[in-house]
């Protein structure tokens, strides 16, 4: 696949200011909250983040930052996993 530098280097960007995103969001509530938080936001910007990072170092050929971003969605998916299920079962009566 032949992606245009600017396109490439502008995606790469993008993935950059999504994932980035992820810190600013957890240190605003944190700071609302007066103690440190972890919102769902942060889980959901890792992952849109990871996964246009990830997509970016596929497309530049890149094996080592490909596995470290493939690996860190992992974690991320995960974590949103973990947290569902534990709101499921709080949902549900008992």
């Amino acid at each position: 696949m032949n992606v245009p530098p600017f396109w490439l280097m502008a995606f790469g960007f993008l993935g950059q200011a999504l994932f980035s995103a992820r810190f600013i969001v957890q240190w605003l509530v944190s700071e609302a909250k007066g103690k440190s938080v972890i919102p769902m936001a942060f889980w959901y910007f890792s992952v849109a983040g990871g996964a246009v990072l990830l997509i970016y170092a596929v497309l530049r050929h890149d094996p080592v930052f490909t596995v470290g971003q493939a690996a860190g969605l992992v974690v991320y998916i995960r974590n949103l996993v973990l947290i569902h299920r534990e709101r499921k079962q709080q949902a549900q009566p008992a």
